[in-house]
């Protein structure tokens, strides 16, 4: 009897996951399913591209699975329950229930209004490939010397803001930092930072907490107020909340409580990834959520999976970082190298070399997802352990 190994969510890590236990396991052996709610593989590093107006290669997640083994099933996942293993979907074969012996977890985040009033009615995101699509048709429409402003000092808001106003240089840009612009930065790269906002006429407000959102403004916490035709919200992201309904240990912030190996604490048949784990990383911090932290933490879990089922060894790994790379447009980059536990180091990559870099690593992964059994070694193995782990609460 195949051992059913279910994967929820085809993005950089549950891709890579699935992938990676295809060149891992024996097919006889085990039975892989990866659900996804669409058919394509969406480059989520790139929506501030797609955004602005830029095409993106298409790719199928059927042709990308073509030979692995894996299933592909076009579904949403509306349910898991945990003690039960089975997950609830909606598909174009309507709901059904999914069974599996080892789950992975990979359905990853969307954007988080933070409840702040407006951002629901009146904001744009690009943490998902709809959300992007819908912002690319609005800038389009956009006339010159209108207002849009960018919430949100992280990475994903700074190369929002670069992007468009580089696309758009008839546009009047804005970027609201609730703290200091790229604080996280060693000062090389927050200089470099500055100088290319400045270069690209970003005009930036730091320390601006934007408590409302409006149809033609945004409103901070001091009571300024900043004209916005749009507004795109990148004050950070929310975990899928269906991790939270289950009887999974959950942290406050809706992701799932793993270990080292990305195996959740509470229920040994489940890992999760990516987004989606609260796991700890170099000096017991919490990873981040980030492709940089995802794809490691997918290639550790399927990893663990394997020598479990198999009776190899566990791999014993701490997930550090090495560098944050941050694309300023198509033509500027930065490269700040940090400590394993993310923290800034004064080295700092910057220029045309730098996006270059950041190009190189954002083809790289997409490589990586679309070609899941190369660049590595096959080692097949079988799976000695048939029968599924007790539940927690045996």
């Amino acid at each position: 009897m195949q051992h059913r190994i279910l994967v929820l969510g085809a993005g950089y890590t549950g891709a890579s996951a699935a992938g990676r236990l295809a060149r891992r396991l024996r097919r006889d052996d085990v039975a892989i399913t990866l659900v996804n709610a669409e058919p394509d593989f969406v480059e989520r590093v790139r929506n501030h591209q797609l955004a602005t107006g830029q095409e993106l290669k298409r790719r199928p997640l059927a042709a990308m699975l073509a030979g692995t083994g894996v299933e592909l099933k076009l579904a949403t996942v509306t349910g898991v329950d945990a003690d039960r293993r089975t997950v609830a979907v909606d598909g174009a074969d309507g709901a059904e229930e999914l069974a599996y012996d080892t789950l992975v977890y990979a359905l990853g985040s969307r954007w988080n209004g933070q409840g702040v009033p407006g951002v629901a009615e009146h904001a744009d995101e690009i943490a998902g490939r709809a959300g992007a699509l819908r912002l690319r048709e609005r800038l389009a429409g956009l006339d010159a010397g209108r207002a849009v402003v960018v919430v949100g000092g992280g990475l994903t808001g700074v190369e929002a803001a670069t992007e468009i106003a580089e696309a758009r240089p008839d546009l009047d840009v804005a970027l609201a930092v609730r703290g200091g612009l790229g604080d996280w930065l060693s000062p090389k790269g927050r200089a470099h930072l500055v100088k290319v906002l400045g270069k690209l006429g970003v005009t930036v407000h730091e320390h601006a907490d934007v408590s409302a959102v409006a149809a033609d403004h945004v409103t901070t916490a001091d009571g300024t107020v900043i004209p916005a035709d749009i507004t795109v919200w990148n004050a950070g992201f929310a975990t899928h909340p269906i991790a939270a309904a289950t009887t999974l240990e959950v942290a406050a912030t809706g992701q799932i409580v793993v270990d080292r190996t990305m195996r959740s604490v509470s229920h040994p048949d489940v890992y999760a990834v990516g987004d989606a784990a609260l796991a700890p990383g170099a000096g017991d911090r919490p990873l981040r959520m980030s492709c940089a932290s995802g794809v490691p933490a997918a290639w550790l879990a399927a990893d663990a999976i394997a020598a479990r089922l198999t009776g190899g060894k566990v791999p014993d790994k701490t997930i550090g970082y090495f560098n944050q790379c941050i694309s300023l447009g198509r033509k500027e980059g930065l490269i700040q190298y940090v400590t394993a536990d993310d923290s800034a180091k004064k080295a700092a990559l910057t220029g045309r070399t730098a996006a270059v870099y950041k190009e190189l690593i954002c083809r790289s992964a997409a490589w990586g997802v679309a070609h899941p059994t190369m660049g590595m070694p096959a080692r097949r193995r079988h799976v000695t352990y048939e029968r599924p782990l007790a539940p927690a609460s045996a």
